[in-house]
């Protein structure tokens, strides 16, 4: 799941260097949001977080 994300981001970023102005803005939070979903992937994988709801 996380090589996926990686290559998400990686195309991202690269959308990002050749984009319109116009459209920056919504390639930017495609960007966070798809390092912020790795972060949790990888949080999990390391046992820094739970996916397990808290009941």
């Amino acid at each position: 799941m996380t090589n996926e994300l990686d290559r998400t981001i990686l195309e991202l970023k690269a959308e990002l260097r050749n984009a319109h102005p116009d459209e920056r803005r919504q390639i930017e939070a495609e960007l966070q949001l798809a390092k912020a979903e790795r972060e949790v992937i990888v949080a999990e994988m390391e046992g820094r977080a739970s996916a397990e709801p808290p009941f």
